[in-house]
Formats: structure tokens, C-alpha cells, sequence
């Protein structure tokens, strides 16, 4: 038997409550990182747009009349108002600030304002909004708030191909190519590394994820899947689908081959994205922490556009994972009182099947230091 003094040590408590070690994060992580922030469908039209609360911005996602997706920062140049204060909207012919009516184009640029004519000072040309790097990928928009970001493939490709062992592999399931068949969001009363540990292991699997381990008998041994590079955990013999009654979802997505028909493969890119991958779904998790002890987190159930189109029943595939949230984010929520508990001011430990957990906790020590 494994030893006590040999099990790695977690995160102490307080990176899990600090306001200070939470700004931090919101800056060095949240702000300079690639992030998944919405569907690129959900900005279909030009004058579509989304707004996103990330890294301590607002960030404005809009369709431009050209069809390009462009992001911006939320400020107005002239008096730093917000341009749009809904969570979506869309706007008929320009973005016009509702303080001092400056309006932009939907590509940024500043193109009319009270009395701009009589102002020879003001240069249009360099007052446009700001815009935030953005990149589209698996049908989401990408945004990244630093002045340089990391770059995309190392940070966000290879995470996929690290998991999945195959750069190719992703392509297999088509994702630019689905549509969403059910969104749910989730406001999670726990720190955003919480759920992250919590989504990377499956130690906890036979305790609280009875329908889980019944689709995937494998998890009750504690091993995720995420613990071995290339490895899908394989239904149950008596399994027909990935589905909360074990039945026979929808045909096999047509990229994915016969070898993995029968399989589930689950991703983490670093810092809030999970992509869980079936036969014929995917689910999309993309989080945005509010504070340090509370998280949004928006999941998308992705389908062939066919299943989507026909209005087909989804429910049963997305009760599963929808079961599945549910009993994890109320094990998150059980575990973030005690992170300001003096019992956890150094930390708990990680059991064997855990210790790439260990990973995450350097991959946040070394973005924070």
C-alpha cells in the first residue's frame, strides 16, 4: 500500500478562496489565454453579436457585414461607456454608443459621432474600438486578450492531440460541421479549478456517477479516461448508446471510424474547456469564472445537423452528461466551504490515480508565478 508521505499534495485552500490569488488568475490566465467563449452559429447574421464577461473585460463578439466574426473590447474610445449591455443582441446598421452616440461599424471602425465634423482633432481612423485576438476552431470563436497571444496550436491544438494522440483525430467528429441540440447553462458555487479537477479524474466515479458507470463500467475503477494518452473507455457490453438508459442513440457521426464506435473520449484545454466525444454527440463545456467561488458554466450537446434539423428527440443523450453535471458541480459545491477550512490550509492529497492532477496544479502555479 501506497504510503501518505509519497501522495502528492494538492493546492492549499486559499487558491481557492483568495480574491488576490483570483485577480491574479483572471490576469494571468483568464487574460492572457486562448478561451472558448460561444458558438460561432450563435453569431449568425451581421449585426449579431454576444457579449462575454472574461479576464476582467467585456469582450464584444460581432458578425460583420462581410460575414467575418470579429471581437472587440466593450468600451467606447471616447468616455469608456459599454456599447452593448446584453448578454446577445443584434444591431440593424452600426454599433452606437447609448451615452454620447459615437458608432462604430461592425469591423471596429469609428464612423460617425455628434458634431465629428467640426472636430478635426478627433481622427477617426485611430479612435475604432480594440479589438481582441480571435480565432475560430470546432465551430467556436477563440478569443485571447493579451496584446500577444500564446500561440493557438501549442496551447489549444496539442492539448487535443496530447489526449487523443493523433492530430488528426479531432476531425474525425466534425464539429464545425454540428449543431447545437440543447444548451444548458450552470451557475456553480465553486472555484473554476475545482471543477476542473473534478472533470480530469474519475476516482469519484463510483461514488456519484451511478448512470455514468453504467454506460462505462471501466470508470468504477477509478481510472478517467483522461489518465491514458489515445484511450476511449468503452461502453458496457449491454450498452447500445451513450444514452441515461444505456439505448441506442443516433447513427455514428460520419468521420468516426468502426474502432472507436463504441467509445468515450474526454478532453481538458487549459483553462476552461472539456470536450467530451461519443459516436454520435459531442458535449462542449466552456467555463467563465464569475468570482473565486463561483463559475458559469455554458455545456452544448452537438449533433449532426441532420438529427438537429428533423427535431428528433436529444433527451435521453442529454440527460446522461446533464446527470452527470448535476453530481458533479454539487460535489464542487460540497467541497468549496472547507477550502477556507484551517484543516485545508496546506492542501489534501491526490491518490495515485489522481496524479495528473499534479500537472494541472503546475500548469496553474506556473501561469500564476
Amino acid at each position: 500500500m501506497t504510503s501518505s508521505t509519497s501522495l502528492l499534495a494538492t493546492l492549499p485552500g486559499q487558491y481557492y478562496t483568495d480574491p488576490a490569488i483570483f485577480a491574479l488568475e483572471q490576469s494571468r490566465i483568464f487574460g492572457s489565454r486562448w478561451l472558448a467563449v460561444a458558438r460561432a452559429s450563435d453569431v449568425d447574421r451581421p449585426g449579431r453579436y454576444r457579449t462575454i464577461e472574461v479576464g476582467g473585460e467585456s469582450v464584444l463578439l460581432v458578425r460583420g457585414r462581410d460575414g467575418g466574426l470579429r471581437a472587440f473590447f466593450n468600451v467606447c474610445r471616447h468616455r469608456g461607456a459599454r456599447l452593448c449591455t446584453e448578454a446577445d443582441g443584434e444591431a440593424r446598421r452600426s454599433l452606437q454608443c447609448p451615452y454620447h452616440a459615437w458608432t462604430y461599424g461592425f469591423d471596429g471602425k469609428l464612423v460617425a459621432a455628434p458634431n465629428l465634423t467640426n472636430m478635426p482633432d478627433v481622427d477617426r481612423s485611430a479612435y475604432g474600438l480594440v479589438p481582441v485576438h480571435l480565432r475560430e476552431w470546432l465551430g467556436y470563436a477563440w478569443i485571447c486578450l493579451a496584446d500577444e497571444p500564446p500561440s493557438f496550436e501549442e496551447t489549444v491544438r496539442d492539448a487535443v492531440t496530447g489526449r487523443l494522440g493523433d492530430p488528426a483525430a479531432i476531425g474525425s467528429w466534425q464539429l464545425d460541421e454540428l449543431r447545437v441540440g440543447r444548451r444548458i447553462s450552470y451557475d456553480v458555487k465553486a472555484n473554476w479549478k475545482l471543477i476542473v479537477e473534478n472533470f480530469m479524474e474519475c476516482y469519484h466515479c463510483a461514488t456519484i456517477h451511478p448512470e455514468l458507470t453504467e454506460v462505462l463500467p471501466e470508470f468504477a475503477q477509478g481510472y478517467a479516461a483522461q489518465y491514458y494518452v489515445g484511450h476511449g473507455a468503452e461502453f458496457g457490453p449491454e450498452i447500445e448508446g451513450f444514452t441515461v438508459d444505456g439505448a441506442a442513440g443516433f447513427d455514428r457521426l460520419g468521420g468516426v471510424d468502426p474502432g472507436r464506435d463504441r467509445r468515450y473520449y474526454a478532453i481538458t484545454i487549459n483553462p476552461q474547456v472539456f470536450l467530451n466525444l461519443v459516436p454520435d454527440h459531442v458535449i462542449f463545456h466552456r467555463m467563465l469564472p464569475i468570482s473565486a467561488e463561483r463559475t458559469l458554466v455554458e455545456c452544448d450537446w452537438l449533433y449532426s445537423k441532420e438529427v438537429v434539423a428533423s427535431g428528433k428527440d436529444v433527451s435521453r443523450s442529454v440527460e446522461l452528461f446533464h446527470r452527470v453535471n448535476q453530481q458533479d458541480f454539487d460535489a464542487c459545491e460540497r467541497c468549496q466551504p472547507a477550502m477556507s477550512s484551517r484543516i485545508y490550509a496546506h492542501g489534501g492529497v491526490l491518490v495515485p490515480s489522481e496524479h495528473h492532477l499534479g500537472a494541472f496544479h503546475s500548469w496553474v502555479l506556473d501561469a500564476l508565478a
